[in-house]
C-alpha cells in the first residue's frame, strides 16, 4: 500500500481545508447531512451489535462494538461527506498556512455543525424512534446506559474526553490523506477510530445521535443534551486544532516559507 510522508500529507490537508470553505452552500449542507447520518448509522450498528452480548461475551462487547463503529467515518471519507470533527483539524490547518481567514473557519464549523446535527437526528428519529431500533428491550437499555454514562461526566471530564476523541479522529483523517489506495485509507481510518470508541472518549457528532435517541424514547431532556454538547464540542475542537493541526504545522512547515500547496480539485469531495 503506497503512502505519503507527513510533509506531503500536510500539503494535501491544507489543500483540502481550502477546498472545504469554497463549497456552495447546498453542497456543504448535503455533505454535512450525509456525514452526520453515516456517523449515526455507525453508532446504531454499535448498539445493535453490543446490546445482545451478555454473559461470557459481555467483556468483549466494547471491543466488538468499537470494531464496527468506524464504518461511519469510512463512509464519510470515502463515499463523501463533511464531518465537523475532521474539519476541526483540516480547516484550521489551512488557516495556519495563511490560505483562509479565521472567519471562514468559524463559518465552516457552523454550517457543518448544523448539517451534521440534522443528519444524525434524522437517523435517531426515523430508525431509532419510528422504526424502534433503539427503543425496544435490550436495545433501549443499552442506549439509555450509554447516555447515562455520557451525561454523568462533569464539564471538565467531558471536555478532556472530547480532546482525546478528536486527537484520534483527526489523526485518522490525517492518515487517510496519506494513503493512496482505498484499502490503505480504510486501514488508516479504522484503527484510530476503533481506539477512541474502545477507550470511551466522547464525539460531538456521535452524541448528536445517541443522546437524542434516548430523548425520543422518553429519557433525559434537551437541556441535558446541551450541557453535554458544549464541553464535548470544545474538547473536540482543541483535540483536532491544537493536538493535530497546530502540532503538525509547527513540526512540518518549511522553514523558508509556506509549503507547496496543491489544492484538491473541487470535483472530489473528501474530508
Amino acid at each position: 500500500m503506497a503512502y505519503f510522508k507527513p510533509e506531503k500529507i500536510m500539503e494535501i490537508t491544507i489543500g483540502n481545508g481550502v477546498k472545504k470553505t469554497k463549497y456552495p452552500l447546498l453542497q456543504t449542507y448535503i455533505l454535512g447531512f450525509e456525514a452526520g447520518a453515516f456517523i449515526a448509522l455507525g453508532y446504531l450498528l454499535y448498539i445493535r451489535i453490543t446490546a445482545p452480548l451478555i454473559g461470557p461475551l459481555e467483556g468483549l462487547s466494547t471491543l466488538i462494538g468499537a470494531s464496527v463503529f468506524p464504518i461511519g467515518l469510512i463512509l464519510t471519507l470515502l463515499a463523501g461527506g463533511e464531518l465537523l470533527t475532521g474539519n476541526m483539524m483540516t480547516v484550521p490547518l489551512a488557516k495556519f498556512a495563511h490560505e483562509i481567514s479565521a472567519g471562514k473557519v468559524l463559518k465552516n464549523w457552523t454550517l457543518i455543525t448544523v448539517s451534521n446535527f440534522f443528519g444524525a437526528i434524522f437517523i435517531a428519529y426515523v430508525f431509532g424512534h419510528l422504526t424502534g431500533l433503539t427503543e425496544t428491550g435490550i436495545f433501549l437499555e443499552k442506549t439509555v446506559h450509554i447516555v447515562e454514562h455520557k451525561l454523568d461526566a462533569t464539564f471538565l471530564e467531558a471536555f478532556l474526553s472530547g480532546i482525546g476523541c478528536n486527537w484520534l479522529v483527526a489523526a485518522a483523517v490525517w492518515l487517510s490523506y496519506g494513503a493512496e489506495d482505498m484499502a490503505g485509507k480504510i486501514f488508516a481510518i479504522w484503527f484510530p477510530t476503533m481506539a477512541f470508541v474502545a477507550i470511551g472518549f466522547q464525539h460531538v457528532v456521535a452524541n448528536m445521535f445517541v443522546i437524542p435517541a434516548a430523548i425520543f424514547a422518553g429519557h433525559f431532556t434537551w437541556l441535558d443534551y446541551l450541557d453535554n454538547f458544549v464541553p464535548v464540542f470544545l474538547g473536540n475542537a482543541v483535540g483536532g486544532t491544537i493536538f493535530v493541526a497546530m502540532a503538525y504545522w509547527f513540526a512540518y512547515q518549511k522553514q523558508e516559507g509556506k509549503p507547496n500547496i496543491q489544492p484538491v480539485p473541487l470535483k472530489k469531495a473528501k474530508i
